[in-house]
Formats: C-alpha cells, sequence, structure tokens
C-alpha cells in the first residue's frame, strides 16, 4: 500500500515472511515548519518499528506455539484419514514423522537524515530515511517412519488388557469392543475382508450392549490388576446397591461369555477359546488391522466400486451399516463442515464435525497408533525460535 498527500510517504513493501517500511520526507517549502515535520516522521517511523518488536522474542510465544500445536495436530488427522482411505483403495499407507521444527526471526534496522541548501531564492531540501525489516525463516525436518521395529508395532496385535483399561478409564465399552476386538470367549466380531464385510455374531453384538449399559450404570467397577509372572486378571467389584435391571443384565452378561456367576477375579488371555469359568479369552486386532476395519466404512463413489478400484465394504450389506465403526464420506467438492478431510484420487474424503461418534472413534485409532509406535527416534519435535 502506498499513500503520499503530501506529506510523509508510507511505504509498505511484503515479500514471503518479510515486511518492509521505510519513510521519507519531500519536497517542502515552508521552512518554519521543517524541525516539527522531521520529527512527525521519526515519530512514526520508529512507533511502525516498534509494532515489529512484539512479534519476535517471549512476546512471540503464545502465538508460535499455538500456531505450531495446531498445525501439527491438523497435519496428523490429516494423514490418517489418508491412510484409511488408501488402505480401501488397496494403496500403501505411508507415515511421515515431523523429527523438527525450527523458526528463525531477524530484526534490522537503519535510519539516515539528510540535508541540501540550495542557493538563495530555491527550494531547500531536507531527506529523513527509516528502515525497518523483519525476517522469518522456518525449518521443518520430516522423516518417513520406516524399519522392523515400527512395522512391527503396526501389526502386533494390542493387547487384551489395553481393552479393558480403556473401559477402566472412560473409552465406551461398546466403541473400543467393536474397533479393537475380533473375538471375546468365540464370540465373533464383524471383519472387512476383499468380499465385504463379514457381520459379527449376534451375542457379541448383545455383549457390547450389555457392557456399555452396566458400565453406564457404575453398578460395577473394574480394574487391571497386573502379573508380572503370568497372565493379568480383571477384578469386577460389584457396588451393594445395584439396580434389579442391571443385576439381571450382569448375569446375562456372564452367561453369553460362560463365566463362573460367582467369581469376582477373571484372567485375561489372548486366544480364541476360554479354558475356564474363570478365564476371559480375547483375540485382538493390531493397529494396522484396525484401519483396514475402519477404511470398509470409508463412502467411496459408485464409479470406483463398479470398477473394483475400491474393496466392497459396507454398501454391498446395508445390515452391517448399523455396527458401523466410522462414517468417512467422500464428494467432488471439499465440505466446509468437516472436522477433517483430505483429497484422493481428485475425490474430497471428511469426517463430519457433528459427528461425534466418528470423531470419538478416529481419536481412538490416533491414540492407539501412539502406543504401537515404539521403534527408536530422535528426539521429540523441538520449535527453537532465535531472536537477534
Amino acid at each position: 500500500m502506498v499513500r503520499e498527500e503530501g506529506g510523509p510517504a508510507l511505504v509498505f513493501l511484503r515479500t514471503n515472511f518479510m515486511t518492509r517500511v521505510t519513510l521519507r520526507k519531500h519536497t517542502r517549502r515552508f521552512p518554519m515548519t521543517k524541525k516539527l515535520l522531521v520529527f512527525i516522521t521519526c515519530s512514526l517511523a520508529f512507533l511502525e518499528m516498534g509494532c515489529l518488536h512484539p512479534k519476535i522474542g517471549p512476546q512471540s510465544l503464545p502465538r508460535d506455539r499455538a500456531a505450531y500445536s495446531t498445525g501439527l495436530a491438523d497435519s496428523w488427522k490429516e494423514q490418517m484419514l489418508l491412510n484409511i482411505v488408501k488402505l480401501r483403495y488397496i494403496d500403501a499407507p505411508i507415515f511421515v514423522d515431523i523429527s523438527s521444527i525450527t523458526a528463525g526471526y531477524s530484526l534490522t534496522q537503519t535510519a539516515s537524515v539528510g540535508a541540501q541548501v540550495n542557493t538563495p531564492g530555491a527550494t531547500t531540501q531536507e531527506n529523513v530515511g527509516v528502515a525497518a525489516a523483519l525476517g522469518y525463516t522456518p525449518t521443518i525436518t520430516y522423516s518417513p517412519l520406516t524399519g522392523s521395529a515400527f512395522i512391527q508395532g503396526l501389526l502386533t496385535p494390542l493387547p487384551p488388557t489395553l481393552v479393558f483399561g480403556a473401559i477402566q478409564n472412560g473409552v465406551p465399552a461398546d466403541v473400543i469392543l467393536l474397533s479393537v476386538v475380533i473375538s471375546v470367549n468365540g464370540l465373533k466380531n464383524q471383519q472387512a475382508t476383499l468380499e465385504g464385510i463379514t457381520p459379527s455374531d449376534p451375542g457379541f453384538e448383545r455383549v457390547r450392549a450389555l457392557m456399555r449399559k452396566i458400565q453406564i450404570s457404575g453398578g460395577v467397577r473394574t480394574y487391571v490388576k497386573p502379573n508380572p509372572n503370568g497372565p493379568a486378571t480383571v477384578v469386577a467389584l460389584r457396588k451393594a446397591d445395584i439396580a434389579p435391571e442391571i443385576v439381571e443384565d450382569i448375569r446375562e452378561l456372564r452367561g453369553l461369555l460362560k463365566l463362573n456367576p460367582d467369581a469376582e477375579e477373571f484372567t485375561i488371555v489372548q486366544a480364541p477359546v476360554s479354558s475356564s469359568d474363570t478365564e476371559i479369552a480375547m483375540m485382538t486386532r493390531s493397529v494396522i488391522s484396525v484401519m483396514q476395519n475402519m477404511a470398509a466404512n470409508v463412502e467411496v463413489p459408485a464409479e470406483d466400486l463398479a470398477k473394483t478400484r475400491a474393496f466392497p465394504g459396507y454398501e454391498k450389506d446395508q445390515g452391517a451399516s448399523d455396527t458401523r465403526m466410522i462414517r468417512i464420506h467422500s464428494s467432488t467438492q471439499k465440505s466446509p463442515e468437516a472436522f477433517v478431510s483430505v483429497n484422493y484420487s481428485n475425490t474430497w474424503f471428511w469426517i463430519d464435525n457433528s459427528d461425534l461418534r466418528s470423531k470419538q472413534v478416529f481419536l481412538q485409532l490416533m491414540n492407539l497408533f501412539s502406543m504401537a509406535d515404539t521403534a527408536p527416534r530422535a528426539a521429540a519435535p523441538v520449535v527453537t525460535i532465535p531472536a537477534r
């Protein structure tokens, strides 16, 4: 923006990460106001330079920290959603981590004063110049997540204790069972395959509903008791005053899982079936398997399904839509109501910001991914902002 009306000219020159301010006083024919004009010009110039100082140093911490935090979170969500969509299209998921962030600020200031006296009767000319430049040079380092330790972490089934630990900490029991568990005491969950979604056993769906109902009632408090010398156990402590309908739900749940009606402690094992009535045998998914089952819930264009670009998902069996793990929509246009959205193969995929259940499942997957990522790596991202 340039504005010049016979007084000091204020010139803003903007480039990438650079702001330059220059003030000049042009020719004047009124010697009596020279000192006043010089004073006003310099005052405006240094005032403008002073406005640049809050952009660097300690004052920049709240702004920069919040901005980088938001950017990191958004990029992580988009990467996770993109890899889920790619799995629906049998495309290889790729994970890239941010290993370091370095941002540098620099502020330079210059000032100059000049005067010229002409012959008598001619115009007197004075020049006052002040300039300030603010530079910003961020450097971000990306590292692809590879290696046997990382791949093993993605492919290793999650521990059954994680399921009960999540329930203990308030995660909805029906959600964690649907997303993570393959089977519990022989009752099978739904499974996504190249042929479509294999529906779950009715008993498994009933177990999910009962566990959630009992969890909400607070009639039973459970916690996982680790055992360094063997399988962990889960302890179920009943409250004294439980509503009669919850007591009946507990009885039905124990019957479905073939558990001892009087036992309060149960051994947790990774197995397809239990060996006793005080054992909970659970088969769990790996992180990549959780993502593959979520991928079956991605809404893809009908043309892509017709040309077998993507494997069949919930569309093939509408009966499975009532127990969809997550809802990921698609469109040719980017949705303004998206919680997270990505573009893949000229199609936009997103999770609706008002879909609380899908958002909860998606964030749960991100937490599971963090738990499974045990590969050695460098120190966590550090934001360094030198001010000079």
